[in-house]
């Protein structure tokens, strides 16, 4: 097979792949086979008809096209192994050429332009020192996450006076348009200044008592006739205020399994001094990424840029086609951190060595799945289905290249040595998960299939897991 690669950008190839005759004959001989279980020739059983009577029968065209179905992404895949080529997304492929009879010379001969992988290269880990800063415990966060605790306890009372911003309003609401009501709600209980609801309602509201009403203009912002402006009335029923208990030695007791506020305030500062560790661990992972960034250019794809923005539209705004300026320019930053970050992670773990096991991509499947109370099993298998198992791949060898590439540069804060292995794990755990059965993509993506067939007792889709 012969290879030639054009660069049309530093993310874009263009491969053009001819096909020597015995490299394509076993593809021809396959789709034989498989057009032979297919059809009726008498004198013949199905499955066992010669390749040539194929040939007179069906047609060498349908022989080679099926061959070429089955062939080209899989010499397509091939080829980018031999060149050292990542794909970022599908390829355009364009077959030129094709033998037009069993007997023509005429090479397989197709083009394929893909967005790849940008090459960059990494600095080097060893002796790499990277500072954190020291997160600080202050009497304030102490006390605000004291009075977050005191308000779960606050009681409501209701109150004779204009209701204000804090309070709580009991209210009916009902919008109309040219006349109509298109949307009415009773009963409605809301905090004024929380702005979770219309916009102009927490203006409305101020200064009226239990038994007023009035009417404002606002955005409807759900429903039939989202988007479109109504005339609101908003009458309240009624004006609570909140109540919170006093900070004392009851309060404490009522609150935790502390007998004193001030042992409260205590483990309220230890809590709060974990948080700060955890975030430390952030911090750290996305000094650790800006460091391997400085000063390399990391180029991205512009059709995976552009998809990647189109998804991050979507959800900031539920109609894309409305969006501002802003929220266009919001997603496309966005969509180029996240592959920026991509390309550096798998850059990483590439360069690392890092292999990825069945058990590894088992586990993080089956723990997004516990996040979202579905059973694992059923969900790998739809994962496996829709073809997105490559996906979850490489998230996870972005994560453990991540975590190993973490565990070979030292961090500090303040000056002192500052110890992450609670986060990262450590050089042993990561050598025991080397030695488990390592596979790269493709065998991960078959195994996972094969034990979830072998569980639910269907046929394995191990073929066609890619």
């Amino acid at each position: 097979m012969k290879i030639s690669v054009r660069n049309l950008e530093p993310t874009k190839v263009k491969l053009t792949i001819t096909v020597e005759p015995e490299e394509f004959n076993p593809f021809l001989d396959e789709a034989r086979k498989e057009i032979g279980k297919q059809v009726n020739i008498p004198g013949f059983r199905k499955g066992h008809v010669p390749g040539k009577i194929i040939d007179q029968r069906v047609g060498f065209a349908a022989v080679a096209g099926e061959a070429v179905n089955n062939g080209v992404p899989e010499l397509y895949s091939q080829a980018l192994d031999e060149k050292k080529i990542r794909p970022m997304a599908q390829p355009e492929i364009d077959v030129q050429e094709v033998p037009a009879s069993a007997k023509d010379e005429t090479k397989l001969k197709f083009v394929a332009t893909v967005e790849r992988r940008p090459d960059i290269e990494l600095p080097e880990l060893e002796g790499m020192t990277i500072d954190v800063a020291k997160p600080e415990v202050t009497d304030e966060d102490v006390a605000k996450r004291l009075e977050t605790l005191r308000q779960r306890f606050g009681t409501l009372v209701g109150v004779d006076r204009p209701a204000g911003k804090g309070d709580f309003a009991n209210i009916d609401l009902s919008a109309e348009i040219d006349g109509e009501v298109v949307d009415s709600q009773e009963g409605v209980s809301y905090e004024l200044g929380s702005n979770t609801m219309l916009d102009g309602l927490d203006e409305a509201l101020d200064g009226l008592s239990a038994g007023e009403e009035t009417t404002f203009e606002g955005t409807l912002e759900a429903g039939e006739h989202e988007g479109q402006k109504a005339n609101v009335k908003v009458k309240v029923n009624s004006v609570k205020a909140e109540e919170l208990p006093e900070l004392n030695d009851d309060f404490a007791q009522d609150a935790s399994e502390f007998d004193t506020l001030d042992e409260l305030k205590a483990d309220i500062r230890k809590q709060i001094e974990q948080d700060g560790e955890a975030r430390q661990a952030t911090e750290a992972r996305d000094a650790f990424l800006a460091k391997l960034a400085e000063g390399v250019e990391i180029p991205v794809p512009k059709g995976v840029k552009a998809d990647a923005a189109t998804e991050h539209l979507k959800s900031l705004t539920a109609d894309p086609d409305k969006a501002t300026d802003e929220q266009k320019q919001q997603a496309e930053e966005a969509a180029e951190k996240e592959l920026k970050d991509q390309i550096l992670l798998d850059t990483l773990a590439e360069k690392l060595d890092v292999k990825v096991s069945q058990a590894d991509v088992f586990n993080f499947l089956a723990s997004i799945a516990q996040q979202y109370g579905m059973d694992p099993n059923a969900f790998i298998n739809a994962i496996v289905k829709n073809g997105q198992l490559g996906s979850a791949v490489a998230e996870v060898g972005r994560s453990k290249g991540l975590l190993a590439g973490m565990r070979a540069v030292s961090f500090t804060s303040a000056g002192e040595p500052l110890d992450l292995s609670a986060f990262l794990g450590d050089d042993e755990a990561a050598e025991d998960a080397a030695e488990n059965e390592s596979v790269e993509a493709a065998s991960a993506a078959a195994a996972v299939a094969d034990e979830l067939a072998a569980d639910k007792g269907d046929e394995a889709p191990a073929e066609n897991a890619e």
